[in-house]
């Protein structure tokens, strides 16, 4: 009687395999192509010069294993050896796994494709907890890496590396370029501005030889001729009168270390000069940038999406690379690690945080360009007021940038794969603002 009222009581949720599951299961039939059971398996541990390979099987037996001094782009013959060793113990070829170390996987991956090997990659994170779990030590050694690297494969803990044709690939390293510029020129107002503690018209630094109590002979009509003239020559539209007024009259202010005065006020010269290099430099690579989003015939689909401009959204896709190698658009939110991390278990539900878990500029560069498009975007302007003012669990401003950084995400892949336009009827979703996209 007991168990007949405990089986009532059992109540089944959900009609069959979720969407997760079916994803995954299309991702690891995939990945078993490529790493069949008739292929033995090649871990590969690569430095600069010194490799550590090894050949398993799908049990992690080691039939052999080789250390060679050899750059990456040398390692040809070590893969033929490899093939051999698998061809004499009954397989019938091999799978090349490795970590994707800098730019020496992409160079075994050309060595072996022009063989005929598929190539896997391999999450360090996830070698480094296969590390501790092997024998509970944080023991490292090349060797037992490559073993781990091998194993992971079998596992299909494995992933299939991004092959990026060559405008996808030029997209990629000026994307890289233009984050360097962007730091650079943030390093310089920075420094510009503990130097000086305000922000001084060129024409001040350019002129005063460390006294800016001399530019006061010029008279403040001819100040303000002097600043509205480099103002134009920065790409500026007009000066604020209040603002330099302000500043003329600050030229004989004596305050601050007297001692550090000429010296400070030179170097702030050069720190200027610096930045104005730079911003020409970031407009000349972003200019480029440009122009691979018109080689794509991506320019008008992405500059749809209002308040996006063309820059932001070739930043963006300079770190994903083609949008279309991701099964959906939720796959393009974790790889920026903006997806929301759950912690729940039972009755038990914790509170939500996003991952962190993916590419850091990637996730930099969406945030970015939800600040330019926040303001000019209504379906982003009305998500925003949604998060941050509901009744029940309202996000703060950071919370709700990264969910709206996510929105933008998936519009991109969306629009990009199906190539078709931003449309802000099915952007805005149900009326009532649940959902962002």
């Amino acid at each position: 009687m007991q168990s007949q009222d405990i089986e009532e009581d059992v109540v089944v949720h959900g009609s069959g395999l979720s969407r997760g599951d079916r994803r995954r299961n299309e991702r690891l039939a995939r990945l078993r192509v490529l790493v069949p059971p008739q292929h033995a398996i090649v871990g590969i541990d690569l430095a600069d010069e010194k490799q550590a390979i090894v050949v398993t099987d799908h049990d992690s037996r080691v039939p052999a294993r080789k250390r060679v001094r050899a750059k990456a782009w040398r390692l040809g013959s070590v893969l033929e050896w490899a093939r051999e060793v698998a061809r004499r113990h009954g397989f019938a070829d091999v799978t090349v796994g490795c970590e994707p170390t800098g730019h020496r996987w992409r160079v075994l991956d050309q060595l072996a494709a022009g063989l005929g090997m598929p190539l896997v990659c391999v999450q360090p994170l996830l070698v480094g907890r296969a590390r501790e779990s092997e024998d509970y030590t944080r023991d490292k050694t090349d060797d037992k890496d490559a073993v781990l690297i091998a194993r992971l494969v079998g596992d299909l803990r494995c992933y299939v590396p991004e092959r990026a044709n060559e405008t996808w690939a030029r997209l990629r390293h000026l994307g890289a370029r233009r984050e360097r510029l962007v730091a650079e020129a943030t390093a310089n107002v920075q420094q510009l501005r503990d130097l000086l503690e305000c922000s001084w018209p060129a024409v001040v630094l350019d002129r005063c030889n460390g006294q800016p109590e001399r530019l006061t002979r010029m008279g403040l009509a001819r100040f303000l001729q002097a600043v509205n003239r480099e103002v134009t020559r920065w790409g500026g539209r007009q000066i604020w009168r209040r603002i330099v007024s302000a500043v003329f009259t600050a030229l004989t202010d004596q305050a601050g270390v007297t001692a550090q005065r000429a010296g400070a006020l030179e170097r702030a010269c050069f720190v200027l000069a610096d930045w104005h290099a730079t911003k020409r430099r970031l407009s000349e690579v972003e200019d480029r940038m440009v122009e691979v989003l018109d080689q794509l015939e991506l320019t008008d689909l992405v500059t749809s999406i209002p308040g996006l401009s063309a820059v932001g959204a070739a930043a963006i896709l300079a770190e994903t690379g083609n949008p279309t190698r991701f099964d959906s658009p939720r796959a393009v939110v974790k790889h920026a690690g903006l997806c929301p991390r759950e912690n729940n278990s039972g009755t038990k539900e914790g509170r939500a945080h996003i991952t962190r878990r993916g590419r850091p500029r990637l996730r930099l560069a969406a945030w970015r360009a939800v600040w330019g498009a926040h303001a000019n975007n209504p379906v982003l302007t009305a998500r925003f007021q949604h998060l941050t003012t509901r009744a029940e669990n309202p996000l703060t401003t950071g919370q709700a940038h990264a969910a709206l950084a996510a929105a933008l995400l998936r519009w991109l892949h969306v629009i990009i794969t199906r190539r078709v336009p931003w449309n802000e009827q099915i952007a805005s979703g149900p009326a009532n603002l649940t959902t962002a996209a």
